[in-house]
């Protein structure tokens, strides 16, 4: 259970990531809710998670899905480079974490 809190740590703070990107856009109070509000949540949910998890994996793993997810988001709808290498790199954050949870 503590893992799944774990992963919505990590997909609200790319929603965070994704408010900070839309109140650049549109500097409104919707914005900044959807950034506070993903970070606000993201943060509540790690320290929930972390206490089972060991510090050191879950802030690795939440700050891994953070950035893995933010790039997909910029790939997929903000036309960011599709680029080999990048997906390359972004496949070894990937793996980083799967093999975080299976040595913890």
């Amino acid at each position: 259970m503590d893992w799944m809190i774990l992963i919505t740590a990590g997909l609200t703070e790319v929603i965070g990531v994704m408010g900070i990107d839309r109140l650049n856009r549109h500097r409104n109070l919707a914005s900044f809710s959807i950034m506070a509000g993903g970070f606000i949540i993201s943060f509540i949910l790690l320290s929930i998670a972390m206490q089972s998890i060991p510090m050191s994996t879950a802030y690795a793993v939440w700050t891994g899905m953070g950035t893995v997810g933010s790039a997909l988001v910029g790939m997929i709808f903000l036309g960011e480079s599709k680029d080999w290498k990048r997906l390359l790199f972004i496949s070894f954050i990937l793996s980083a974490a799967v093999g975080l949870r299976l040595v913890s």
